[in-house]
């Protein structure tokens, strides 16, 4: 788990470096992550919480990982899209489209027909990503609390159905 909390660390270091407080952006420490990692795996809540990584070698250099979606609104066939990130070292190689693959793989693999991830509205580089790959918003936003000192970000719900597998971007 270590390695898939040094990609986390850096990938949400990055990602949140202009919403969040540098106090908040030093808590996340690959071994706190890590043992969060560590916890989760071994006692899922549910068969749909699965981690997928991306190795180049024998380096972890991409996770993406998936549950059940705990949104009112959503059927009992979507799976959320919880976390997808890959080392900015490592883009553009192809690991995150791969990852996405496998996660729809393994959604429809549980018979599952719809996958939906929460994206910040900010993230424009991800979206686009996950617009190439057939997702797309369906009007959703929430706001959502992302540190200890009440800092809340916007995100976006996109949705993507899993009827045949998804023309991720390449080269993601």
């Amino acid at each position: 788990m270590p390695a898939v909390a040094l990609v986390q660390s850096v990938v949400m270091r990055q990602a949140y470096a202009a919403v969040l407080p540098s106090e908040a952006l030093s808590q996340l420490e690959p071994p706190a992550l890590a043992a969060v990692w560590r916890r989760s795996l071994a006692e899922p809540p549910t068969r749909d919480h699965v981690l997928l990584v991306a190795c180049a070698r024998e380096q972890v250099v991409g996770f993406a990982a998936l549950g059940p979606s705990g949104d009112p609104d959503a059927g009992p066939g979507t799976v959320e899209l919880l976390v997808l990130g890959v080392h900015p070292d490592a883009r553009r190689q192809g690991h995150g489209s791969r990852l996405l693959h496998a996660v729809a793989d393994t959604a429809r693999g549980r018979d599952r027909d719809e996958l939906t991830a929460w994206l910040l509205a900010s993230d424009e580089a991800g979206g686009a990503f996950l617009r190439a790959a057939g997702f797309g918003p369906d009007g959703a936003s929430r706001s959502r609390v992302v540190s200890p000192d009440g800092t809340t970000v916007t995100e976006v719900r996109l949705v993507a159905r899993l009827g045949e597998p998804p023309d991720a971007a390449e080269g993601a």
